[in-house]
């Protein structure tokens, strides 16, 4: 009999045989497709409108903001509601932002002001969609099972931040409207998806106190166990120095010469790296020495980086920037099991809540970075700035959190 401590599902289902996993696979595939088509989509309509880099960055910012008031309520009710519901409703907001969207582009009444103003209630969206769905994922396959989950869920992701960029810069050629008008179809498909998700049972203890009470007991518990604040504070400053994707605008219209075709293959060339290599991390999984692969891939992101910083060719670009995406799928990979498995069920919302607002810093807050230096310094010069930082970042962690560096398997 299957041991029931470890999962509601029995091991003797295959990943593939499992129906929940599936719906919820492709509902998340659909909302990172709509995600990235929406990022790819904002960033070049207000280039367009102020053409100004520091506007671009604060698109991060305001997506960024939301999570810093809203994190521990998010984090709690993960783990003290349905997780399934949180996730729909989530979904719910962000199909009413993308109608707003193609409601006000197709009007010609969008601004810089309505842009940050729907970029931030995105941003609160997702606040508690990560926590809902990273939380809702280990309960729908075995534990033996998780590490193998997460990589066919990150090679779904990464499938979408392929394909959602570069459909996003061919259709914009046709429209904003259109761009908007399909990307609300996918994130309308993404809550089918939720929905159809078969009701799930997790252990709920909440605990007693406030909500920032209970929050603060996750934050705890996170700097009690230095895998699990290693990796994710490693997540969180070696991508928010080395994150360039805020500057691929400015690089495609003023170094290129190019139009948003060019915008979205850059945007998805690090998710063909990440694609290929989840690929290979699903036939051939990590099974030791998962501590030093992990900085190994950091270093090799932000050698990437730096790379793609100095290249004056589109072509080269590309190549390394899917080796960067190559290289940070690994990271992934070894990161997201390692916190999850370290993690018990009932804490997971709320260190999933920290985990999120660590990867909202690292992206949103990054853009925002990666647009003050850019003004600051120029846009290359910000982005070899960055890679350097994420390099020197990468060799402290390896020193401050020798028990991540030594972590042996992802078990």
């Amino acid at each position: 009999m299957p041991n029931k401590n470890e999962s509601p599902v029995s091991n003797e289902s295959s990943l593939m045989s499992n129906t929940a996993y599936i719906r919820f696979w492709v509902a998340r595939l659909f909302t990172a497709a709509a995600n990235q088509m929406l990022s790819v989509a904002v960033a070049w309509q207000i280039y367009q409108i102020t053409g100004s880099a520091m506007d671009i960055g604060l698109v991060g910012l305001f997506q960024f903001l939301p999570p810093i008031f809203l994190i521990a309520t998010s984090g709690n009710m993960a783990d003290t509601h349905d997780r399934k519901m949180l996730a729909l409703v989530s979904q719910a907001v962000q199909v009413g932002v993308l109608t707003a969207f193609l409601t006000l582009t197709l009007l010609h009444e969008i601004d810089r002001q309505w842009i940050f103003f729907l970029i931030a209630v995105s941003g609160a969206a997702r606040t508690f969609q990560m926590p809902a769905t990273s939380s809702l994922l280990p309960t729908l396959v075995p534990t033996s099972q998780l590490a193998k989950a997460i990589a066919m869920s990150a090679s779904g992701i990464q499938a979408a931040f392929i394909v959602g960029p570069a459909l996003a810069g061919i259709l914009y050629t046709f429209g904003e409207g259109v761009v908007y008008g399909t990307t609300l179809a996918l994130s309308i498909s993404a809550l089918i998806g939720f929905l159809a998700i078969p009701p799930t049972t997790h252990v709920r203890m909440p605990a007693e106190g406030g909500e920032w009470k209970k929050f603060i007991d996750g934050l705890r518990f996170i700097r009690g166990q230095r895998v699990v604040l290693g990796a994710i504070s490693l997540d969180l400053f070696a991508v928010l120095f080395g994150g360039a994707t805020a500057l691929m605008p400015v690089l495609a219209n003023e170094q290129l010469h190019a139009g948003p075709w060019a915008l979205g293959l850059m945007r998805s060339a690090p998710a063909v790296g990440a694609l290929l290599m989840s690929a290979v991390l699903a036939r051939m999984p990590l099974k030791r020495s998962v501590g030093h692969i992990m900085f190994v891939s950091v270093i090799i992101y932000s050698i990437a980086t730096i790379g793609f910083g100095l290249s004056t060719s589109l072509w080269i670009s590309l190549p390394l920037l899917a080796t960067l995406g190559a290289a940070d799928m690994v990271s992934v990979v070894i990161r997201g099991s390692l916190v999850q498995l370290q993690t018990p069920d009932h804490m997971r919302g709320r260190v999933s809540a920290v985990n999120s607002i660590f990867i909202g810093a690292s992206n949103q807050l990054g853009e925002f970075e990666s647009g003050v230096t850019a003004a600051w310094f120029g846009v290359v010069p910000a982005i070899v700035l960055g890679g350097v930082c994420s390099l020197t970042v990468t060799t402290l962690w390896m020193r401050w959190f020798p028990q991540l560096l030594r972590a042996e398997k992802l078990t």
